[in-house]
């Protein structure tokens, strides 16, 4: 139970090693992060193999007993969620090490970047409102200056605007935990959800679930909410396009999301149908969008917002077979949305351009950067045997069983339409005859590839989790705390030693 804290501990005394160290050191920045995310790693697998052999983890900070202490909580759906981003980070700060080469002040993106990584951790494992909210701020404060980090107007302009969108939607959040604790008067998670299970739900709780659906649907960029997306996106560095839309709008929207709605406010028809209704204008108002970018990053930001629609309309039908479509195609998201922001760097790197107008024939230089492309490119298009097929497959088939055909129906439309943009990047990128003026273009350096490489083969393997065995230590574990509901307060309780 001691490791739990450890996923804050962790990550911001990395930060802070770096800020007082790394600026006299060359090469020390890189050696702390990727130590810190490795060892983050680690511990999230380990802490998979704790829930599934002793249960639910509380953590009493400071020795206080729960609800009057602030504790930290594992569980099936949290410990899920460490893998999923911590992996995913180690796998980042590895191709790090020579892309943030050709940005000043190293020392200082590593250091945004733990903090960052260290709100999102927090707000994994904090089973306190408030905290919550903390550990979110800090997130997302780090965000907002990574976004800018290249410092050009574009990215100054494009960080402006996601900070006043992501801050509004902070205060949406903040006023639906204000007026939560003002009904409950406790603001652990657990204590909140038996307080509104003893007293009922009352006239305050569908209006703070619509503070909390707008809030959280910001930073999750659900439809309509999305605006900052496709800008904040494009304009950040690659690695930081691929922790914001691979981890962070799932960590500080979807996830939130999820755990207030299912553990403690309990979720209502009304809120499904929207959720229904929001994830399924999502998957194809950013499937269409996509279709018609011509900068790489641009149509990977919007092709974002479509693959979370698959995951909201998941949760609004909300079938158990449906939320473990959900979690899977979380996870699945994660590594292949990832792989393909980090190709996009790798092309930036070597050429310079992020136009697919200018590019063409990219594999017969960057061989290894097209195969892991397409290997991306194929797995969220759903194509099979890839981790994406899977996870879509398991969606249409609980809408469809849910009585939902239509959904269902148009969830295979999105993704044959999410297969024509994608054949459309690698066209345009990477087949076709090579232009005269990339033929001195070189394959980018070891520790990128090596990122890439990897991402690509969990893309490539992630079909495995579903079978008997993988399945019951890491999908079915976080399905389980998601389909208990309220009943996640009393299990919190009688894990409290």
């Amino acid at each position: 139970m001691n490791i739990v804290p450890l996923f804050v501990v962790v990550p911001l005394g990395t930060a802070f090693l770096i800020s007082l160290l790394g600026k006299r050191t060359k090469g020390l920045p890189d050696i702390l992060a990727n130590s810190g995310t490795l060892l983050l790693t680690v511990l999230s697998v380990g802490a998979i193999f704790l829930v599934k052999g002793a249960g639910v983890q509380v953590y009493k900070v400071g020795g206080w007993i729960p609800p009057i202490g602030i504790s930290m909580v594992l569980d099936g759906l949290s410990s899920f969620m460490l893998v999923t981003v911590n992996l995913t980070a180690f796998l980042i700060t590895i191709f790090s090490i020579s892309y943030m080469e050709k940005y000043t002040a190293k020392w200082k993106f590593y250091t945004l970047f733990m903090l960052m990584l260290g709100g999102m951790n927090g707000v994994i494992i904090t089973g306190d409102m408030f905290n919550l909210f903390v550990f979110l701020e800090i997130a997302a404060i780090a965000s907002y200056a990574l976004v800018a980090f290249g410092i050009e107007k574009e990215e100054l302009e494009a960080s402006f605007k996601y900070m006043v969108v992501g801050e509004l939607a902070s205060l949406f959040i903040l006023l639906g935990i204000a007026l939560l604790y003002s009904f409950t008067s406790t603001l652990n998670m657990a204590d909140m959800g038996r307080v509104l299970i003893a007293d009922g739900p009352g006239k305050l709780v569908p209006f703070v679930s619509v503070l909390f659906l707008v809030g959280f649907g910001i930073k999750a960029a659900i439809m309509p909410f999305h605006a900052w997306l496709a800008d904040a996106h494009p304009s950040a560095p690659a690695p930081i396009s691929a922790m914001l839309s691979g981890l962070l709008i799932k960590v500080l929207g979807i996830y939130a999301l999820m755990r207030i709605f299912f553990n403690v406010l309990g979720i209502a028809p009304s809120i499904l149908n929207i959720l229904l209704t929001l994830g399924t204008i999502s998957m194809v108002a950013g499937g269409l969008l996509a279709i018609g970018q011509s900068d790489i990053k641009r149509m990977l930001a919007y092709s974002s917002i479509s693959q979370i629609g698959y995951i909201v309309l998941a949760l609004g039908i909300a079938t158990p077979l449906a939320l473990l479509g959900a979690i899977f195609h979380l996870f699945n998201h994660a590594i292949f949305k990832s792989l393909l922001f980090l190709n996009s760097g790798a092309i930036e790197y070597s050429t310079g351009t992020r136009d697919l107008r200018q590019m063409g024939g990219l594999n017969a230089r960057m061989p290894l950067t097209g195969t892991t492309s397409l290997i991306g490119s194929m797995s969220i298009s759903g194509i099979p045997p890839l981790g994406g097929f899977w996870s879509k497959l398991i969606i249409v088939f609980a809408a469809i069983k849910s009585g939902h055909t239509i959904l269902g129906l148009i969830a295979i439309l999105v993704s044959i339409i999410t297969l024509g943009y994608y054949l459309k990047l690698q066209r345009y990128a990477f087949l076709g005859s090579l232009k005269d003026k990339w033929k001195g273009v070189l394959e980018v350096p070891f520790t990128m590839k090596l990122s890439m490489v990897m991402l690509a083969l969990i893309c490539i393997a992630t079909g495995a989790l579903l079978l008997p065995g993988i399945r019951e230590v890491f999908l079915k574990m976080a399905q389980d705390a998601l389909s208990i509901g309220q009943d996640y307060a009393a299990v919190t309780f009688e894990s409290i030693k």
